[in-house]
């Protein structure tokens, strides 16, 4: 039986893709791994998170229309060492959550949101070193 071997990974259109770039590498430090035009015009950037193999791929064609990001559509979801730590970032450049930080009442972990520009969530997750690997 044929199936699928990994995720590679997800792609987000966007109408300002400079704009979102600047936040994925520079708020939640994402690497950029390589940006192309592809055959129909659309413009391309991969990016992933330091230990994830799983890329995430903005793209911008404006031949498609604009971009509407209807809420809770949609939402990435990152692992940080520590919400508190990042919330000081986030501070730090003028930012802040737009959700949370919401801690379990079990001391096993939390959550919060970031709004990313265009509309699109993304999820910060804490776990303790004795948690699962399952998520919110």
């Amino acid at each position: 039986m044929a199936k699928v071997k990994k995720l590679l990974h997800t792609r987000y259109r966007l109408n300002d893709l400079e704009k979102s770039v600047r936040f994925y590498k520079d708020v939640l430090g994402l690497e950029e791994v390589r940006r192309h035009k592809s055959p129909r015009g659309s413009e391309l950037v991969f990016l992933k998170a330091p230990g994830s193999d799983e890329e995430i791929e903005l793209c911008h064609f404006p031949n498609s229309g604009a971009v509407e990001v209807q809420p809770d559509l949609t939402h990435l979801a990152f692992l940080v060492d520590s919400l508190e730590e990042f919330g000081k970032h986030l501070e730090s450049i003028g930012l802040k959550y737009s959700d949370g930080p919401t801690y379990k009442p079990d001391g096993s972990g939390g959550f919060a949101f970031i709004d990313a520009p265009e509309g699109y969530e993304v999820e910060l997750i804490q776990r303790s070193s004795a948690a699962g690997q399952g998520t919110y």
